[in-house]
């Protein structure tokens, strides 16, 4: 008996060096063939090489036309085919995360150009400003070298509108009209922006002019392009709505998550729900600090509406709204670092900035980080501006932001929000998870960050900041009943702004510019609660298993060192 146990060990551990052999040599040919890909892949997608800090093709335009959509699809299916040599079972639990990804971003892309072809009916989608843009604004070389490369990628400009203006066939309304604008707001890039750039360049003055020639002829390209649009003649256009089929898919390929869109939909109702009572209970609390004299509405959604209301009226001029913002961002950090939540790195820069013309249209605040090639560039927190507004859009606008929310929101997009999240996954270890980052991953951890400041005593627990943080949680969870409702079920523009006012309490200037958004995007505004149930649940599961031994801090760093994979796979190394 004792020999047959002895045998049987032996066979054991000869099995697991075996297998680990294997796993070792597989895990070093797949590494070899990550390095191969990221390469071919920045060859094969020059501008999104550029933007992930790449800088090698700098001067190339990528010319949206069906020979390039051909080559694309091509490329994706070559290195699909070059996947089905590798036995995932035999990589490690990274490796085997990182060959998802890939799968993922090659299939989806073909999808992309197969299927979903937003090229045809998304007229914003053709829009050059922001590449020339970041080159006079990131740092990221010598200013004569980014302005030469500038003169080059403009010489294809005319085939590349071009190629849009034969492309675009049956367009959306409102993806046309956010084409016309966010072009026009561009421009700024080749006048403005392209003359101070070359004021503080070293560059000849026959350079000069001919940079400033061939701008010139680059602002005349895209005003053809919105000529084009605003004169197009299409009298039954595209309906924005992608419908269930399409929706679905997006989902799946943009989303990465355990749940399909359905069962999504379905918690975010749940939760809206259980996010009213919790309302109701902090409104009860205060009423009688802010309402003594006045009996509570019976009807919870009224009261908390007008407490929520009352709240509202704390808030920062327009004048002072940015300067508010960066004002609050070291105190963040202060108090991240006083309760030891996760360690914030003081070398990498987040400037606060106006939000730039060729942006505006989408979101009012939002981070564009550098990619992992530009680890010490800038991460720059872009601000709307509502200079411009009329005085009583500018006080929803504001009122939808007081005091406490926009503290929330600061969370959200910079510490320890976006920002940190951002600068984390450009430290991880596999590139791929940096550059095949996932928006749900990414969203959901700033989500998950506002709760868990409050949680460690951010805002002093106040019953004051605890309401009004559910009403921002709220918001995230009608994104997506929003936008699943809006897409698949044909919810109307009525309403939709009848939700946002009445069961998420959100400000008319909000709930209008929330409706401009989903009418020119899908999927996305799922991510923010998709990505922070999962984390939420993530973290429960761990706490529970680890008890007393689970450490915040500890939980923290590991996730977010697994760059910007789908929490799906984070899970699965977190808690195997």
């Amino acid at each position: 008996m004792k020999k047959l146990l002895s045998l049987i060990t032996f066979t054991i551990i000869i099995t697991n060096v075996i297998a680990q052999a294997n796993t070792n040599k597989q895990d070093a040919a797949f590494d070899a063939f990550k390095e191969r890909f990221i390469l071919a892949l920045w060859q094969q997608y020059p501008n999104w090489a550029s933007s992930e800090g790449f800088h090698k093709y700098d001067a190339v335009l990528s010319i949206p036309d069906q020979t390039t959509r051909n080559s694309n699809n091509s490329f994706c299916k070559r290195y699909l085919d070059s996947l089905k040599k590798f036995d995932t079972k035999n990589l490690s639990v990274n490796n085997q995360t990182d060959i998802a990804l890939i799968q993922n971003k090659l299939t989806s892309s073909i999808w992309y150009n197969t299927t979903f072809k937003a090229y045809e009916w998304n007229p914003a989608q053709y829009n050059v400003c922001g590449q020339f843009a970041v080159m006079l604004a990131d740092d990221y070389e010598p200013l004569d070298n980014r302005l030469r490369n500038f003169a080059k990628k403009m010489d294809g400009i005319s085939a590349y509108y071009k190629a849009a203006k034969a492309a675009i066939n049956n367009p959306t309304v409102e993806h046309t009209q956010l084409a016309i604008a966010q072009n026009k707001g561009g421009q700024s890039a080749f006048k403005q922006d392209l003359q101070a750039a070359l004021e503080k360049s070293g560059l000849t003055d026959n350079e000069k002019v001919a940079i400033t020639a061939k701008a010139a002829e680059t602002v005349a390209i895209i005003d053809d392009y919105i000529n084009f649009l605003t004169n197009l003649k299409n009298p039954t256009p595209r309906s924005f709505r992608i419908g269930l089929n399409l929706y679905s898919k997006k989902f799946e390929y943009d989303i990465q998550s355990a749940y399909t869109a359905s069962q999504i939909f379905s918690f975010a109702v749940q939760e809206k729900q259980a996010l009213h009572i919790k309302m109701y209970q902090r409104t009860k609390k205060l009423w009688s600090k802010y309402f003594a004299q006045t009996p509570m509405p019976t009807d919870t959604l009224i009261a908390i509406r007008k407490m929520i209301d009352t709240l509202s009226i704390n808030h920062v001029s327009a004048a002072a709204f940015q300067t508010e913002i960066e004002k609050q961002i070291p105190q963040l950090v202060a108090f991240v670092n006083e309760k030891n939540l996760l360690y914030l790195d003081p070398s990498k820069p987040l400037v606060v900035r106006k939000e730039p013309d060729y942006m505006a249209g989408v979101a009012g605040a939002s981070i564009s980080a550098p990619g992992p090639y530009d680890k010490n560039a800038n991460t720059y927190y872009n601000v709307g501006s509502i200079a411009n507004w009329d005085a009583e859009r500018a006080e929803s606008y504001l009122r939808e932001y007081n005091e406490y929310i926009l503290q929330i929101l600061n969370i959200h997009e910079a510490i320890p929000g976006h920002y940190t999240q951002l600068v984390y996954s450009n430290q991880s270890p596999s590139i791929i998870k940096a550059i095949l980052g996932n928006g749900a991953m990414v969203e959901g951890w700033a989500v998950y960050t506002e709760r868990m400041m409050l949680e460690n005593g951010y805002g002093n627990f106040a019953d004051e900041m605890w309401l009004m943080y559910y009403k921002w949680n709220l918001r995230t969870v009608c994104n997506t009943i929003l936008d699943y409702s809006v897409h698949v079920n044909n919810l109307s523009k009525e309403a939709a702004i009848k939700l946002l006012i009445n069961e998420a309490f959100q400000q008319k200037a909000e709930a209008e510019g929330k409706w401009k958004r989903v009418s020119v995007s899908q999927v996305q505004l799922c991510s923010y609660y998709t990505g922070y149930k999962e984390i939420y649940d993530l973290r429960t599961a761990l706490q529970k298993k680890q008890g007393s031994q689970f450490n915040l801090k500890k939980f923290h760093e590991t996730f977010l060192s697994f760059g910007s994979a789908p929490v799906k796979y984070i899970s699965t190394i977190m808690n195997p």
